[in-house]
């Protein structure tokens, strides 16, 4: 019988290794300050080489700890070249203090030392990631001063760096100043328009791609997917999913996962679901926006039970994940279920919950009319509240006309931020429909006197692979009188199939009931859907975006406009999708 291996150090044959040839065995830092130490041992401690490595394995997966050792090893190096500090500032643009790559590289450049092309993208990569805009800014000169502001690597990291802080116009002109730019730059030109909730742009710039004569790459895909999913366009969406298919970009599952989403926000659950069933291989991202989609569209079983097939499918859920069945259960009033997915989450799985999640839990407790809970809620949360958990409070006062408590809601948002008009808003037309309407002229005289303005509703619909949008008060001028004419006649009919116009909604005491009705009949939503209805075939599907909460009059004529007309229409308001069919929403008037 053959004896036993015996299992010996590495570092006890210090003749047969290397520093060096250790380094790429290592499998935690611990190990590599052991390395280390067998350097200082056989006197290897100033080779340069021995130094380089282990600062190179410290930032292939970052963390805190890694890059302060890696910062350790660094200022031992006596003359570091840029090879070297480069190698930092990728670890540091990677790390969750990437702005210590901008302050590494002040002491570099006192140094001696000269930037090349590779130096500008990581330090560009950190300043996007530190939202540092003016280091930026100063990043560029440097690049311009070096001859290096066309460089192909350096281009696209300077878009990415101006998107990522909010200067997209910026980084257009980046972007025009390139000669040929190659498809690299378009990705990043396109997917900074995408994230910048600009996909109007984001999709005209991937029609410019394509009629270059560039091959676009999956990146490109995915920013053109999420531009289609922003507008709502799903015309637009099915003639991308084909070209994804003609290309064989559906071999990745994040493309995939992306055409999911793409297909739920445009408001076609089943051609999600079709995605997600065709799938071969299906990661935590693919199952979670299955989940979020069920989710959206009001479907709360069906979110459920993909969740529990995820489970036996041994799949790990994620942040997503519980996002959406939280999202799910708020919307559905499944308040003990929603509380026992979101303590799950750490007890279970290890999740620490985000500013979403405990976004969602006020959001499930208010909704529910437990308010003095979501109150106590918030109160005691782990992180400072921001105006958001607030708001959603207020919203849910509003909807449960309870004054008393949207007042001291109203203290707590405005000792956080006075500026956002529909904080006003809803506590105005929450004392208005409770008859105090002193408070309601109050605060709509306050909201003036600081100088806050309400956002206008506005609401898209894709006809003929063209989006047009209407907002609330007007239409299109170039069919304004006949669409409002068509507004007109559209409601004549339904009140005379019992529709009532809700004034209540409308919060001014100076107007009389005629006057507040009128100001109901214009709204974005009735427009965009009397617009579907004159410019699409009928019994096709009338699908609507909108950028707020759908007004309840609107709600209410969705309802009777379905009846009347037997049409399926699909609103998409920033909350959920509303599936208006046969006089009844999937909603359940729940939302």
């Amino acid at each position: 019988m053959a004896s036993p291996a015996v299992q010996i150090s590495p570092f006890s044959h210090p003749k047969a290794h290397t520093p060096i040839s250790l380094i790429p065995k290592c499998t935690s830092l611990r190990e590599l300050e052991q390395i280390q130490a067998f350097s200082i041992k056989t006197h290897l401690q100033s080779d340069f080489s021995v130094h380089t490595k282990l600062i190179n394995f410290c930032t292939l997966n970052p963390t805190s700890t890694s890059m302060d050792y890696a910062h350790h090893l660094f200022d031992q190096i006596p003359h570091p070249d840029i090879v070297v500090f480069n190698t930092m500032a990728r670890g540091y643009s990677r790390s969750g203090t990437p702005f210590r790559a901008i302050s590494l590289f002040s002491q570099v450049l006192s140094s001696g030392l000269f930037p090349d092309a590779y130096t500008f993208p990581a330090l560009l990569k950190a300043c996007a990631g530190s939202k540092a805009l003016e280091e930026g800014k100063q990043l560029h000169c440097f690049a311009i001063k070096y001859g290096l502001q066309l460089n192909i690597y350096l281009c696209p990291a300077l878009i990415n760096m101006y998107t990522e802080c909010n200067k997209v116009d910026a980084a257009r002109r980046v972007f025009d100043k390139i000669p040929d730019p190659c498809v690299v730059v378009h990705n990043a030109m396109i997917t900074g328009y995408a994230r910048s909730s600009r996909p109007n742009e984001a999709l005209a710039l991937f029609r410019e791609l394509q009629a270059s004569h560039l091959k676009p790459t999956d990146v490109t895909m995915l920013s053109a997917l999420s531009s289609c999913a922003l507008l709502g366009a799903l015309d637009l969406g099915k003639w991308i999913h084909e070209y994804v298919k003609k290309n064989r970009f559906d071999r990745y599952v994040k493309v995939n996962t992306a055409l999911i989403d793409m297909y739920s926000k445009c408001g076609s659950l089943e051609d999600a679901v079709s995605v997600f069933e065709n799938m071969s291989v299906k990661d935590t991202q693919a199952w979670s926006a299955m989940i979020v989609a069920y989710a959206t569209h009001g479907n709360v079983s069906k979110a459920i039970s993909v969740f529990e097939e995820m489970k036996r499918a041994r799949i790990r859920p994620d942040e997503i994940t519980f996002l959406g069945l939280l999202y799910a259960c708020s919307h559905a009033g499944l308040v003990e279920e929603g509380c026992k997915y979101f303590y799950s989450m750490s007890e279970k799985y290890g999740i620490i919950p985000g500013i979403k999640h405990y976004g969602c839990m006020v959001d499930l407790l208010g909704r529910s009319g437990r308010l003095e809970e979501a109150y106590k809620f918030i109160e005691e949360l782990p992180i400072k509240p921001t105006p958001i958990f607030w708001r959603t409070l207020l919203s849910a006062c509003g909807s449960h006309g309870d004054v008393d408590m949207g007042m001291r809601v109203l203290e707590r948002i405005f000792e956080l931020d006075d500026s956002h008009g529909g904080d006003y808003v809803i506590m105005s037309n929450l004392c208005a429909r409770a008859g105090k309407w002193e408070d309601a002229d109050n605060l709509r005289k306050l909201m003036k006197d600081r100088g806050v303005v309400k956002i206008p509703g506005c609401s898209s619909i894709e006809t003929n692979n063209v989006v047009h949008e209407f907002f609330s008060g007007d239409g299109e001028r170039s069919v304004s009188n006949v669409l409002h004419q068509a507004v007109d006649d559209l409601v004549e009919e339904l009140m005379l199939a019992g529709y009532v116009p809700d004034t209540s909604l409308v919060i001014h005491s100076n107007m009389d009931d005629k006057e507040r009705e009128l100001s109901l009949r214009y709204h974005s939503e009735k427009l965009a859907i009397t617009y579907g209805l004159l410019n699409t075939a009928a019994g096709t599907i009338i699908r609507v975006v909108k950028n707020l909460r759908v007004c309840g009059d609107c709600h209410s004529a969705a309802k009777y406009i379905s009846l009347i007309f037997n049409r399926h229409i699909v609103l998409r308001d920033v909350q959920r999708f509303h599936h208006f069919k046969d006089g009844k929403c999937s909603c359940g008037d729940y939302w």
